[in-house]
């Protein structure tokens, strides 16, 4: 019971105003699905429509259902004010314009259907159903038609962006992606063919008088008095709807005179640059607003944590993070560091000083990242790989020199790296973050790095003979290597983006490394990789070492010389033949 309560309270600690939004308009969705289903039938015949809309109606307005579609319907709505309202800034990409003003105005499109049908049904009993929709829109008043069609597109597009934003981070969306922007494309089109099928056949028929007498009954159409009871409903709908909007974008005003009478904070970034803005922005939004590059794949909705900042100096004073913010930080293994926040949801009230965890690295972007490869989950093994004494070498070396061997440890490194199989991803000062397995399976990516491992030493070695006596000392290195799920993604800024991983298991990979140190060996191989990789139970010492943001101690393996690791290597490759 235990672990079940702590699982139920971390999975509402995940829940925010976006995840409310997304499983309101995932409900929403199902709605336009249906509706743009029944639609299509209209390709087969008006017979056909109306067969179906039985169905979608004994199922729609069914009180639980009911119940559950309005409430989703007004949550969103809502939702979409309060979007409006906490927008600091207006520099959107178009993709992010268009949803919010075509999700503004979808209630002011289909509001007079509304009233018309469903608003009629209740005050009236009026039966209004595809003979005498398509009979108001295409005979009565024809102009309406075209806003019928509007409100679906809009509909659509508007639920497509936002379908797109949730699923782009999913690992399985580019295989599918294809797939559903066929359906994306295939469904409205057939949609709005079987309405104008729909309509032409009540055109058709409603030339006749037996038709007309049949399907626009005073039960089925009402009178004329209700009729303008209906128009005067929807104009002080339309009224009301148009007097939020105002209302919201008021309040905005108001919220910018109350934070200029409380003053400006000022924000220091690690690199020197300080900039004074509005209490009650974000930090992301701070450096949007003033064009300094901030990483944020997620684009600022705090579904991921590439905006991390790491606060400098008294933290007491920080508003407490959101239960969202927590959530996020928890998975990265920052959830007890009160130091460590996302950018994207920190609205300081006072000065604060800070560095970017992840620096965006162009100049002059007025954007959060455009990633062109979109998080993704994926299972990958992280080595890191650092440069000993690279601070003593400075003291005793022209900066040109130091550089220059620096340059030449780098090349060594990826040089192994790329011929066991993995990918040089981060060069940090002296060190350098590879990746292994984003084109192949599990045991085959521990495999190579433990591998490359190995290879390093050699051309390590190898180096250390090329520079002879030009160096004070042999170079000399520590390697940390763990495996687990990251997320994978192309992080920075407008104008540049670099691809990476991000995730506990790379933080873990860069504290062996470290470890090597106290630990007096060149490397430290976790014993996941160790058992995926099917090394032998006793073929590396094991030690249980305590990572900081674990509770748990963690067994590692670990190699006094990395050369070592050459002779496990070619145990894999003999498995291999």
């Amino acid at each position: 019971m235990p672990d079940v309560s702590a699982s139920i309270s971390k999975a509402v600690r995940g829940i925010g105003v976006r995840q409310v939004r997304l499983i309101c308009g995932l409900i929403l969705f199902s709605y336009l699905l249906s509706h743009f289903a029944n639609h299509a039938l209209g390709n087969i015949s008006l017979g056909a429509m109306q067969a179906a809309l039985a169905y979608h109606i004994a199922f729609w307005r069914s009180w639980p259902v009911a119940i559950v579609f309005y409430t989703a319907a007004l949550t969103h709505i809502a939702l979409g004010f309060w979007a409006l309202y906490d927008r600091r800034q207006f520099r959107w990409k178009a993709i992010e314009g268009t949803q919010l003003v075509f999700g503004l105005s979808i209630p002011l499109l289909v509001m007079g259907h509304l009233v018309g049908t469903r608003l009629a049904a209740t005050l009236y009993d009026h039966q209004k159903f595809y003979p005498q929709v398509f009979f108001a829109d295409w005979v009565a008043w024809p102009y309406v038609r075209w806003m019928l069609f509007t409100v679906l597109i809009v509909s659509w597009v508007h639920g497509c962006i936002g379908l797109y934003f949730w699923l782009r981070m999913k690992p399985f969306y580019k295989r599918v992606s294809a797939l559903l922007l066929a359906l994306a494309v295939i469904l409205p089109t057939l949609a709005l063919l079987g309405l104008y099928q729909g309509g032409r056949a009540v055109v058709l028929a409603a030339e006749s008088p037996e038709w007309q007498a049949e399907n626009l009954s005073r039960a089925q159409v009402g009178t004329a008095a209700q009729q303008t009871a209906l128009n005067q409903i929807y104009d002080y709908a339309l009224v009301g709807y148009m007097g939020l909007i105002g209302f919201v974008l008021l309040a905005r005003g108001v919220r910018v005179l109350n934070e200029r009478r409380r003053g400006l904070v000022r924000l220091s970034y690690g690199d020197g640059k300080t900039i004074r803005v509005p209490s009650g922005l974000s930090v992301l939004e701070a450096s949007i607003r003033h064009n300094i590059p901030h990483s944020s794949i997620c684009g600022g909705k705090a579904r991921c944590s590439t905006c991390r900042i790491r606060v400098i100096g008294d933290c007491s004073s920080l508003p407490e993070p959101s239960s969202r913010e927590a959530f996020v930080l928890e998975r990265v293994g920052a959830g007890g560091d009160p130091a460590i926040r996302l950018a994207c949801q920190l609205r300081p009230q006072g000065d604060i000083a800070f560095f970017q965890v992840f620096p965006g690295t162009a100049r002059g972007s007025s954007m959060p990242a455009v990633p062109v490869n979109v998080g993704r989950e994926r299972y990958l093994v992280s080595m890191f790989v650092d440069m000993r004494g690279s601070t003593k070498l400075a003291e005793k070396l022209l900066p040109f020199d130091t550089v220059f061997i620096i340059n030449r440890f780098l090349t060594a490194v990826s040089r192994a790296v790329v011929e066991s199989g993995g990918q040089p991803n981060q060069f940090v000062g002296d060190g350098q973050l590879a990746l292994f397995g984003l084109h192949t399976g599990r045991q085959a990516a521990c495999r190579q790095a433990i591998r490359a491992a190995a290879a390093i030493a050699d051309y390590v070695d190898e180096l250390n003979r090329f520079l002879g006596d030009d160096v004070p000392e042999p170079l000399r290195f520590g390697i940390g290597i763990h495996a687990g799920e990251v997320i994978i993604g192309d992080i920075g800024s407008h104008d540049h983006t670099v691809f990476t991983a991000l995730g506990d298991a790379v933080n873990v990979t860069a504290r062996l490394q470290d470890m090597t140190k106290s630990l007096l060996c060149e490397v430290i191989i976790s014993e996941e990789v160790r058992k995926t990789a099917g090394l032998p139970e006793d073929a590396l010492p094991r030690v249980e070492v305590e990572i900081r943001g674990r509770a748990d101690q963690m067994v590692v393996r670990t190699v006094t010389k990395a050369g070592a690791l050459a002779a496990l290597a070619d145990d894999f490759a003999g498995a291999a033949l």
